[in-house]
């Protein structure tokens, strides 16, 4: 079977409305990765402008999984360092959004894209700060029991 995107020499159309779109919403700011094993990713850096961050700058990696759309990409924060007890799986993917919400709030294969996980990625970041600083996670949370353990994701 074909990967969704394609391949090197006859890119998909998802991909290349997916690179217009980055494009669009990020000019130059991520680079898409085509590695000749694995996964192709978004990686960039954004900056973070709270005055309680001791690093501004963010490297962020947005990783499609093999069967995108129909799951969506995964987030991660690749530097600095970020552990969260909330909203972060132990791989380190950054957890943005409950699918429970469906397809109006949460993903949504037929419209939603990497820019959708990437700006995501960003809320995540100031959500996280804004946690760390106040001990109160912004937006809705799922009430979840305390000893019922996060699922686990396999690592990349």
């Amino acid at each position: 079977m074909a990967a969704w995107w394609g391949t090197r020499n006859n890119v998909s159309s998802r991909l290349r409305l997916e690179v217009e779109a980055m494009r669009a919403a990020f000019s130059d700011t991520f680079k898409l990765v085509v590695p000749q094993f694995g996964l192709i990713f978004w990686e960039g850096s954004v900056e973070v402008n709270l005055s309680t961050v001791m690093q501004a700058e963010h490297r962020l990696k947005v990783v499609y999984p093999n069967e995108y759309p129909n799951r969506p990409a995964e987030a991660y924060v690749l530097k600095p360092r970020i552990y969260s007890e909330k909203h972060q799986y132990e791989d380190g993917q950054l957890c943005l959004f409950n699918p429970k919400d469906g397809e109006q709030y949460g993903w949504n294969p037929g419209r939603s894209t990497a820019v959708t996980v990437t700006g995501w990625a960003v809320q995540w970041l100031y959500a996280y700060y804004t946690w760390r600083a106040t001990d109160n996670w912004p937006g809705i949370e799922e009430r979840v029991r305390s000893d019922t353990p996060l699922p686990r994701r396999r690592r990349r």
